[in-house]
């Protein structure tokens, strides 16, 4: 399965199938009161219920299916700092001052994850170590070039590049002619993650509502009212971080992302020894082409291999065999391998690929648009707009100013336009 099922419970991914059952939140019915309520139970809007009820705010979180149903449970889970966009394009947009703010706080997202899942004792298997490897020179010069600018301009010395030799002896595969590799980047099981946010957010006292669909919010005797199938949230301030999935709740949001599909697929077991020769450091692994592979082992002694992207919506035929085949192509020695798990899911993304924050009233919050570099960055995003939320707006206004604009055709065009448009960068991967 790649896209649903039972909404009320997981896809049929190798996260779901290796994450302890939860049992099902009970969903909203009745009246309920509230300071806060946050819509989307992803590692975004469980973590500003986080950081709201640690304040002291009665909040309330609907989640329309399971927390982390969609990308923030089912993601190729590499965190990684800065945002999807770059710094060249981030300054272009924001300027230069602000671009370093953001990396900055890009930076402090990481070490946050590090430090939530310590403190509230998430078992996700946290590993240590991202790289990004390159096939061609112009890609090795690019890197090269990055290094230095991080190390030049950013004092951000987690990173270093990794040589042709040392490349070779970490990750088995003849494809990579270079890379670098950063100590605080990381990976872990998303899943296994955003579910221990929300166990976290339920501890401080926020409530936890599944199955729950936010339907539409309106004004009512001086409150903000959200609606559900069976029931009622009055509010004073709205957080929305549902991402992709909100759906028709808020139009003006949705014209400004698109869901892109995305793959991954899960080996059968290894063992230890077989896995950890594919990458000796057990870093998270992903090449720097525009449609990109991307890969890590599990705790089991799995590789998880994902790459692809149908920027037309659909799901193409085959993706488990599809999936594979790409695999092979960095892991050749897998050839008698087979895959126990074939799983996809919608990234978000924005038209310049940074993301969008901002409000669409004065008490109505939003968080969206990550494209692709959410594990970690939603993390901060929900202290940034919890933050915000209780007066101290300065970080979250830092992500507000950056322009965004609706993706061009309308319902109809929008969608073909991005895959022509998509087809150039394709091509520049051949060279």
């Amino acid at each position: 399965m790649v896209h649903g099922g039972d909404l009320s419970s997981h896809i049929d991914s190798w996260y779901a199938a290796s994450t302890p059952t939860q049992p099902l939140r009970p969903a909203l019915e009745g009246d309920v009161e509230a300071d806060v309520c946050v819509i989307g139970g992803g590692i975004a809007g469980c973590s500003t219920a986080l950081y709201l009820a640690e304040r002291g705010y009665r909040v309330v979180l609907l989640e329309a299916h399971r927390v982390g149903w969609g990308a923030s449970g089912r993601s190729g889970a590499q965190a990684i700092p800065g945002i999807a966009c770059g710094q060249h394009k981030l300054q272009s947009l924001v300027g230069a001052a602000d671009a370093r703010r953001i990396w900055d706080i890009s930076v402090e997202g990481l070490r946050l994850q590090r430090e939530l899942i310590a403190r509230h004792a998430i078992d996700c298997d946290l590993r240590e170590g991202q790289m990004h490897v390159a096939i061609k020179p112009r890609q090795e010069r690019e890197l090269r070039e990055e290094v230095a600018t991080l190390h030049g301009e950013h004092g951000y010395d987690s990173i270093r590049m990794v040589e042709r030799e040392e490349l070779s002896t970490t990750v088995a595969s003849a494809r990579y002619i270079a890379g670098t590799y950063d100590s605080l980047g990381g990976h872990l099981h998303p899943l296994k993650y955003t579910q221990g946010l929300a166990i976290a957010a339920e501890r401080a006292g926020a409530q936890i509502f599944e199955d729950s669909r936010a339907l539409a919010y309106r004004r009512s005797s001086g409150a903000l009212e959200v609606t559900t199938a069976a029931g009622r949230v009055r509010c004073r301030s709205i957080a929305l971080c549902g991402n992709a999935w909100l759906g028709p709740f808020a139009p003006a949001l949705a014209r400004k992302i698109m869901g892109v599909g995305t793959y991954i697929v899960a080996t059968q077991p290894l063992g230890a020894e077989r896995a950890a020769a594919l990458i000796r450091n057990d870093a998270a692994v992903t090449d720097v082409n525009w449609v990109i592979d991307y890969f890590r082992r599990s705790a089991d002694h799995r590789l998880l291999f994902g790459g692809r992207v149908s920027y037309s919506g659909l799901d193409p035929l085959g993706t488990r065999r599809a999936t594979r085949a790409r695999m092979l192509g960095v892991f050749p020695q897998l050839a008698d391998v087979d895959i126990d798990h074939a799983w996809g899911g919608y990234v978000d993304i924005t038209m310049n690929r940074a993301p969008h924050f901002g409000r669409l009233e004065s008490d109505v919050y939003f968080l969206q648009g990550f494209s692709g570099h959410g594990i970690a960055l939603t993390g901060i995003a929900g202290k940034l707009l919890a933050e915000a939320i209780a007066g101290t707006s300065e970080r979250f206004d830092l992500f507000a100013r950056i322009p965004h604009h609706d993706f061009p055709g309308g319902q109809a065009l929008r969608r073909p336009a991005l895959v022509l448009a998509m087809l150039w960068y394709r091509m520049r991967d051949l060279f």
